[in-house]
């Protein structure tokens, strides 16, 4: 393991113990290794629903995460277009039309169980163009820079949209977070994906800069992830 990426291991697990240890950890538990999910979730997404760039959006890309489900709930509720990442990216991307459910379907679509049974998986050609991405978090710090769990999916879901032009440096990155997951300092490497707006309970933060990679960086990328995300072989064999 390399300095920064031990560094940002423990700014991890700190923020994971302060989160249990507080009392503000919340189903499912314990957070560890998780995007962890928290009291107060549900006014973060509100805060961010108010917040123009999420009002004006068409489509929006929201992870899967507990954390982030009042956000998804939301987009919904507000007849946006909801791009929903499967878990680890291994099925692709779900697409959900709120014009297509019955409102009394909102609350389960939102789910991942949910997104499973009222989504539809689409393929690279038909993602449709995002107008803003909400990525869940561990810990973030005020200059934009941003820790998931650590295994890159984030970034790799960045990159495909990327790559297919779907998105671009203009394109809003927000996350929602507690304020305990908001740090001073955290190390960025070339391949992190930036945020440009952090949303908690209490305040928003937004960031000037934020910087993001152009696409995805294939030799970051090692084998076992290859071969366990299927749009990932296609995308590359497409640019061979």
């Amino acid at each position: 393991m390399s300095k920064t990426a031990w560094v940002k291991e423990r700014i991890r697990r700190r923020v994971w113990r302060l989160l249990e240890e507080s009392g503000v950890a919340r189903f499912p538990r314990p957070v560890y290794g998780r995007i962890p999910n928290f009291a107060g979730a549900e006014k973060a997404a509100l805060r961010l629903a108010e917040l123009p760039e999420f009002r004006s959006a068409r489509a929006v890309k929201v992870n899967p995460d507990s954390p982030q489900k009042p956000v998804r709930l939301l987009a919904l509720r507000m007849g946006k277009t909801l791009l929903m990442p499967t878990p680890r990216i291994r099925e692709g991307f779900l697409l959900l039309d709120p014009g297509r459910l019955p409102e009394t379907a909102f609350e389960y679509a939102s789910t991942i169980r949910g997104a499973f049974r009222y989504g539809r998986k689409v393929g690279l050609d038909e993602l449709p163009k995002i107008d803003m991405i909400v990525v869940g978090s561990v810990a973030v710090s005020p200059s934009g820079a941003r820790l998931g769990k650590g295994e890159g999916y984030s970034e790799i879901e960045y990159g495909v949209l990327r790559e297919l032009g779907l998105i671009d440096d203009a394109v809003p990155v927000a996350t929602t977070v507690h304020d305990l997951q908001v740090v001073e300092e955290i190390p960025v490497e070339e391949h992190d994906v930036m945020v440009d707006i952090i949303v908690t309970p209490t305040r928003v933060i937004r960031v000037e800069g934020a910087r993001k990679p152009p696409g995805i960086m294939w030799d970051k990328l090692d084998e076992k992830k290859l071969g366990e995300i299927p749009i990932l072989r296609e995308l590359r064999g497409r640019q061979r």
